[in-house]
């Protein structure tokens, strides 16, 4: 019998936390060689430390986009996130990049010849998550978890009042208490963020975060009770890659739906679409919460499963906790109607193959807005009408 009253708490880290710098740069590497060529290959990863930036992987992709372009692309990424520290500095790092030509091993495996479609670029479990939890149909504590830090991260890059005097580095963590199965309250919140003013304590940080944080969550849900932890260690003035060292794919549960729901465990930045890591998560979010937007369950997981080489998925399945509407046999066989889910048909589908992946590198993957050039395309709800036709 499930819980219906309950403790449950998740994280969220900012942009300029040291493993979403790396995200966002092998990202901007992704959109590059889109850029160039819809069909190019990219697996990056990136690691960051005290100045210094080691961009690592495997490429095919137009010869346009030189070691000197990546480089540049580094640097106008930690730029943008606000890093000129004398630790940690966009112009000064040393940048060093190790990306060489994909295996072809991988390639005959992956690639469409003759009568042979196209396979997926690696063997793999994928999950997917919608509940009605919030309007996004997210879990409430990352939602909000992330939300926090959007709304720092704006106020820091506008300069507004004295959230000017906090650095990119940041942290969040939001407990949230559930009663009757559904989100009434946050019973504490912690955040820690980097501040450029050492003179700050945490008391004056706090008194600088508080009213973001409470606009961001629901009226209501901050009380008397709610217990605060702001910079609890003290002092966080040295933050980002000079602080601790990040690397790409380190922040899954961050990326995705904050332990509210499986993880298969392969991360998304840093991968062209034709890897199902990322584009196989984000199809099977993208039906999940078509599930649930076309109210035949409250709650939804999907799992897809791979083989590299092969096109077509191994497996869909389909939980809906009980609270479903239809039966979930018939839900798994409509799914993969509706729904092309081979690596082609998911790319065709959600229209993947853009440079659109920089800006998924910070505040989750999924909860985000669809946007007019394509991007989070797999946040739309366009199958609603069509599952609900056929099962509601």
């Amino acid at each position: 019998m499930a819980r219906n009253s309950y403790l449950f708490t998740s994280e969220s880290v900012s942009e300029g936390h040291p493993d979403k710098v790396c995200d966002r740069i092998s990202d901007a590497v992704v959109d590059a060689y889109l850029s160039g060529n819809p069909e190019s290959r990219v697996a990056c990863e990136t690691l960051a430390t005290t100045n210094r930036v080691v961009i690592a992987g495997e490429v095919r992709g137009p010869e346009s986009i030189t070691r000197d372009h990546v480089v540049d692309l580094a640097r106008q990424a930690i730029k943008d996130i606000g890093y000129e520290q004398e630790g940690f500095h966009w112009e000064k790092a040393e940048v060093e990049v190790l990306l060489h030509a994909q295996s072809a091993d991988i390639a005959q495996g992956v690639d469409s010849a003759g009568n042979k479609d196209e396979g997926a670029g690696d063997q793999g479990i994928m999950f997917g998550y919608a509940c009605r939890e919030t309007p996004e149909l997210m879990p409430a504590p990352i939602y909000y978890s992330h939300r926090i830090l959007q709304q720092l991260s704006e106020a820091r890059r506008a300069k507004q009042g004295d959230a000017a005097k906090l650095g990119p580095d940041a942290k969040s963590q939001v407990t949230v208490r559930y009663e009757g199965g559904k989100p009434v309250e946050a019973t504490s919140i912690v955040l820690s963020t980097q501040h450029l003013d050492e003179n700050l304590s945490s008391s004056d940080v706090r008194a600088i975060v508080e009213p973001y944080i409470r606009s961001a969550l629901p009226q209501g849900w901050i009380n008397e009770q709610t217990e605060w932890h702001v910079n609890p260690t003290g002092k966080f003035v040295i933050g980002g890659p000079d602080g601790d060292t990040g690397l790409t794919g380190r922040k899954i549960i961050v990326d995705t739906y904050g332990g509210a729901a499986p993880h298969g465990g392969g991360a998304f930045s840093g991968k062209d679409p034709t890897k199902v890591d990322r584009s196989a998560a984000y199809a099977a979010r993208y039906l999940a919460k078509n599930v649930v937007a076309a109210k035949l369950a409250d709650r939804c997981t999907i799992q897809l499963a791979y083989a590299i080489g092969v096109s077509k998925p191994l497996s869909i399945y389909v939980d809906t906790y009980g609270t479903g509407t239809c039966d979930e046999a018939q839900l798994e066989t409509l799914l993969g109607e509706v729904m092309d889910l081979s690596p082609r048909g998911i790319r065709q589908h959600l229209q993947l193959n853009r440079p659109i992946y920089a800006r998924t590198a910070a505040y989750g993957h999924f909860g985000r807005a669809p946007e007019a050039d394509g991007g989070f395309s797999w946040e739309r709800t366009d199958l609603a009408d069509t599952l609900a036709s056929q099962l509601g």
